[in-house]
């Protein structure tokens, strides 16, 4: 459904039990994201939250996306696949074969609604433009300092507008925005971005460019702002599509050649020069759980700011997941399936991406597998699908039906299930496959920024061409005894979790304290050579200050400080009878890999990037947050979700001074 503006869907909020007014003064630096960073965590995501009184004109809206209840809300749908099986409807139409006028005729009423999404210039000024600020000045807005590490205020909701100086192409993206001063701000776009790419156009014909931010408005733009659109597509249409109603657009007052959606709260104009000197920004607590790095950015230089009456300033924050944007990412998991399964990956039937893989780092498919080697090309699809290559860890799954497994059976959201079907379908040595390419310029395990490993995981039933006769899928040795046995036997191992065997789920998670170089690789073969091990197919390593047996944190650490192609040791040996003999007769093998997912060092790892740490609140604001509590009207007091990552963080920041 449409809104009418944010102060509807603020309404529709309140009427559903999913909003909580905070009327007492909560700081925007620091405690607001305090606050919100315990709610969002709670079961469900917690409610939105208004702080009312935030020391400056304006409230500010927090958590507005941060449960599968709201994002419904916010797209006007039951259910997030609602979307998706639209889409999917809408596919099948435009495809199928027009052969007679009676089908043609079927058409019209689509070709209609089509041009019912597409967005519109009105003439006139917008809702948004009722009040002009007579010298703009972005610091009498409420902009929020996320965490204590960040570089300063952040304005971490903007809908950017850009346009191609040769094709006048609008896109329309979400890039974080660093406060430098009342007109200058940081502009944090990728390379690559469109909006990156609208900039060495105009970098080319030595031109400023144009540029404009909305806050607020109808709910939807944020969301399409973030989806993963192919450059053509105007972000308004998937907008209009999903409100079912085209947005209305007005022509900016400063820059004049940008157009802007006119019920928005706030609009903040201005221009790039690419004539400017870059600035250093960041950094900054993102989504990744960790700071992303600081680096060079363009300079966006503010020429108006204009808001309507009575404007309500739009934020979030990022970080430790779970967060608000887990469901941001959900919405586009759900909806893009369909375009994926239609365009690029017809076998693909689900798809889906942990919250603990941050996005991009872990994607689950279950596909339709026909023949053999199908994994391998969809795994060549995904990677080339858009905002899919930047993927770390691609797992594909699909059922054995020589096994009594159906397709139905495998519910990609029971993850370990999941784990189950996958390991029993996999050989370490055979089913595993390593590339590199593009990465997301946040992934800070990377050797070189942007540019890194990547890993399919081959989970599916296999035909007889892709089997590997001497491969022996024994069951693990593995005993409950044996934890002891190898923390006896490598004293830099300081926990292990061998609690998915009892799943039958061959893989263990050790914690190791590294003090010497090429240790998990050495330390991984050695532990490979004992008879314990065989029947294990995989071992992850994980930073001693990480609790192995907390599976979501230990997965969420896991993924970010893994480069796979870099950091994986693959041993086969022919199974041993006795103790530590090898049967060097034997033509069967077994197979463990084994992945290092600690923290890297210059001097341990011969890694000369700088690595960022976990982000985490300040001890002040903690207890400035405790203390404000019970006036808050929050119900039970819940303490910070940061306690938990501070001896994590402590620790990670003395290896990393080694």
């Amino acid at each position: 459904m449409a809104y009418k503006n944010l102060q509807e869907f603020i309404s529709v909020l309140e009427k559903e039990n999913q909003l909580h007014r905070i009327k007492e003064y909560v700081n925007p630096i620091l405690e607001i994201a305090e606050v919100t960073d315990r709610i969002s965590k709670t079961e469900g995501g917690g409610k939105a939250l208004l702080f009312e009184n935030t020391g400056y004109d304006f409230p500010v809206l927090m958590n507005t996306y941060g449960s599968e209840k709201r994002m419904c809300l916010a797209l006007g749908v039951k259910d997030l696949n609602d979307t998706a099986k639209e889409i999917e409807k809408l596919f099948h139409l435009l495809s199928s074969p027009k052969e007679g006028i009676i089908e043609k005729l079927k058409l019209l009423p689509t070709l209609s609604q089509f041009a019912s999404w597409m967005p519109k210039v009105i003439s006139g000024r917008g809702e948004c433009q009722q009040i002009i600020m007579q010298e703009p000045d972005i610091t009498t807005l409420p902009v929020i300092t996320c965490w204590p590490k960040d570089g300063g205020p952040f304005v971490t909701l903007p809908v950017i507008h850009t346009k191609d100086p040769n094709s006048y192409s609008r896109n329309v993206g979400m890039y974080r925005m660093q406060i430098f001063g009342p007109k200058l701000t940081g502009m944090h776009w990728h390379k690559h971005k469109v909006s990156a790419k609208h900039f060495n156009e105009y970098k080319k014909l030595k031109k400023r460019m144009p540029v404009a931010v909305a806050l607020g408005g109808d709910p939807v733009y944020a969301y399409a702002a973030t989806a993963p659109l192919p450059e053509n597509v105007d972000e308004y249409m998937l907008a209009g599509f999903l409100r079912k109603k085209k947005v209305e657009l007005v022509k900016c007052i400063s820059q004049p050649d940008v157009e802007v959606p006119g019920d928005a709260d706030f609009i903040i104009e201005g221009y790039v020069d690419p004539e400017d000197e870059l600035i250093w920004e960041g950094p900054f607590g993102d989504h990744t759980g960790y700071y992303s790095l600081p680096d060079w950015y363009p300079r966006f230089h503010i020429t108006a700011i204009t808001h309507k009456k009575n404007p309500v300033y739009p934020a979030t924050i990022v970080g430790i997941p779970p967060q608000e944007d887990a469901w941001l990412g959900k919405a586009t998991e759900r909806i893009f399936l369909a375009p994926i399964k239609m365009t690029l990956v017809p076998e693909i039937l689900d798809m889906e991406m942990p919250v603990e893989g941050v996005f991009h780092n872990l994607v689950m498919a279950k596909i339709q597998k026909d023949y053999a080697g199908q994994a391998q090309k969809v795994m060549n699809a995904m990677w080339g699908a858009g905002q899919m290559m930047f993927n770390k860890i691609l797992v594909v799954a699909s059922p054995n039906p020589f096994r009594g497994g159906e397709l139905e059976t495998l519910n990609l959201s029971d993850y370990l299930n999941v784990a189950k079907e996958v390991f029993a379908n996999l050989n370490p040595s055979t089913d595993i496959y390593f590339s590199q390419g593009p990465m997301d310029v946040l992934d800070h395990s990377c050797s070189k920024m942007g540019f890194g490993g990547k890993m399919c995981i081959d989970g599916t039933f296999k035909f007889d061409e892709e089997k590997d006769e001497y491969f022996s899928n024994m069951p693990p040795r593995y005993v409950e005894s044996s934890s002891d046995e190898l923390q006896n036997i490598f004293p830099e191992i300081k926990a292990i979790n061998s609690s998915l065997l009892e799943k039958e789920i061959p893989c263990l998670i050790i914690a190791v304290k590294k003090n010497k170089k090429g240790q998990i690789k050495k330390l991984h073969e050695a532990i490979c050579e004992l008879r314990i091990i065989e029947g294990i197919k995989m071992i992850l390593y994980v930073e001693h200050t990480v609790d192995p047996n907390d599976l979501p944190v230990a997965l969420w650490r896991f993924c970010n400080n893994l480069d796979p192609r870099r950091d994986n040791f693959i041993i086969k040996k022919p199974i041993s009878p006795t103790g530590r003999q090898i049967a060097s007769n034997s033509s069967e093998y077994v197979a463990c890999i084994g992945f290092d997912g600690t923290l890297k060092t210059k001097e341990l790892d011969d890694f000369y990037r700088d690595w960022p740490n976990i982000i985490i609140a300040d001890d002040k604001t903690i207890a400035s947050v405790d203390e404000k509590w019970p006036r808050l009207d929050l119900g039970k007091f819940i303490s910070s979700p940061s306690l938990k990552y501070k001896d994590q963080m402590y620790g990670e920041e003395a290896v990393a001074n080694v």
